[in-house]
């Protein structure tokens, strides 16, 4: 009997779409073809395949009136915001403009004896394993800059984004990618980890959950395959004394709410200095309270529901439990919260880090806030998590921000921004966040492979 995977609606819990899961046999094929055709593809110029991949991106884009609302049916994201394209643009074209200088030679020396360099030559067959909730620019910072140093590309895409794999093949096809170069495979999760385990890739990039990205490292385990992970995150702001405050206010609590708080980056505790704790407090819950939840269809929609009822159910969990523990919680239920996927954005004070909500991922509407008194304490805090990819730090001090910075186990530091991932920047985490890093030169350098050459001239 064929297997399905399905999307199911956040909306109102309907089957969006459905599709057929390849079988390991098929899936084997697939990919196959793709080792088949990447030597043909890596000889293709440089120039020629950059303009072959931004034609794709291009094609994505002509599909945006479609996307946007295939987004808010799949995962929930409010039609108003208008889709991903100005991101999946942006990281493309900035990758394109850098690909020529980030995979030139490195050239040591060419005297009469010896000729001497390093090239970087691309991994291979490259699996992307894409996430659900920002999914085609997650899939874009892999698939663009690994076609573009010559590799192809299968993507796996999440069962809740479903559509977003097809649409992004078909574009690129129709711009003239070859179909075999770039693959979007419908895979069961046994399938993927018997396919690693098999050493079917050369190179995994794998944006998600702890869990499934230690069993991604376990399939691989002793095949030698390179894997690249981001995982989850806990990601702090912190507000000190001289910061501009409604600055902060505005961007943090944004950070903490858009996309119903499923985002990568997004704000999940903040510090605040003392001195501006309560006013802080204040503006937040003023902002939050005006926000509108509903139907992602609706044009007036400000937050619609998260992607699945398990994801909220976890939300509630962790705000119940630090209701329970002494916390306090500032927004009225809304009227349009049903129990289900819809669900309250909420704002927590009297927290602390014994208290689920403050320790471990919450990927949802909801974030704590808690007044700190100095830089040390605020960094303790901001240290004292599993997980490491951004923090946001609000001062005018650039200096002080540096400091602070350099003492902050993260990927990325922010100062008076958040929750934005810069092209020219390495997309990295440590800690249980992963490894690896993804755009930027260095996004270059970890989808190809160094190559030494030392040609000696005469005897």
């Amino acid at each position: 009997m064929t297997q399905t995977v399905k999307c199911i609606s956040p909306i109102d819990g309907s089957v969006f779409a459905e599709r057929d899961l390849m079988t390991a046999e098929e899936a084997g094929e697939a990919i196959a073809r793709a080792r088949a055709a990447q030597e043909d593809w890596a000889a293709v110029p440089l120039e020629e395949r950059i303009k072959l991949v931004l034609a794709g991106v291009a094609a994505v884009g002509a599909m945006n009136d479609e996307i946007v609302p295939e987004l808010a049916h799949m995962m929930g994201r409010p039609v108003r915001y208008g889709g991903e394209f100005r991101g999946f643009n942006e990281r493309s074209h900035y990758m394109a403009q850098i690909a020529k200088e980030a995979l030139a030679d490195i050239e040591i020396s060419d005297d009469e004896q010896f000729r001497r360099y390093i090239k970087r030559i691309p991994h291979g067959v490259v699996m992307v394993i894409a996430p659900w909730n920002y999914p085609y620019m997650t899939a874009i910072n892999t698939v663009a800059p690994a076609l573009m140093a010559g590799n192809t590309v299968v993507l796996k895409h999440a069962s809740q984004t479903l559509l977003v794999g097809e649409r992004m093949a078909r574009a690129f096809h129709s711009a003239g990618v070859p179909e075999d170069v770039f693959q979007n495979l419908f895979l069961s999760h046994d399938t993927t980890s018997e396919l690693i385990a098999g050493n079917a890739f050369d190179f995994i990039n794998f944006t998600g959950s702890v869990a499934a990205g230690k069993a991604i490292e376990i399939a691989a385990a002793g095949t030698f395959t390179g894997v690249a992970t981001e995982l989850g995150g806990k990601d702090p702001g912190y507000v000190m004394e001289d910061a501009d405050l409604d600055a902060a206010v505005e961007t943090l609590v944004d950070a903490a709410m858009y996309n119903s708080g499923q985002c990568c980056c997004g704000i999940e505790r903040i510090y605040v200095h003392e001195s501006l704790f309560d006013s802080f407090v204040e503006k937040a819950v003023a902002t939050v309270r005006g926000y509108k939840l509903g139907n992602p269809l609706d044009p007036e929609t400000t937050i619609g529901p998260m992607a699945h009822v398990r994801f909220a159910r976890e939300v509630r969990e962790q705000i119940a439990e630090a209701v329970a523990a002494g916390a306090v919680a500032h927004i009225e239920t809304f009227p349009g919260d049903d129990g289900g996927a819809y669900l309250t954005p909420q704002i927590l004070t009297n927290v602390d880090h014994g208290m689920k909500v403050m320790r471990e991922e919450s990927f949802g509407p909801v974030v704590g806030i808690m007044p700190v008194r100095n830089d040390e304490e605020a960094i303790a805090l901001m240290n004292d998590s599993q997980y490491g990819l951004t923090a946001s730090l609000w001062t005018k001090d650039v200096e002080r921000a540096a400091r602070v910075g350099d003492r902050i186990e993260t990927g990325t530091v922010f100062m008076n921004r958040a929750d934005y991932l810069d092209p020219a920047l390495c997309w990295t985490g440590c800690k249980n966040t992963g490894r690896g890093g993804g755009l930027s030169v260095i996004g270059f350098h970890n989808l190809t492979r160094p190559k030494s050459y030392h040609l000696k001239k005469k005897n």
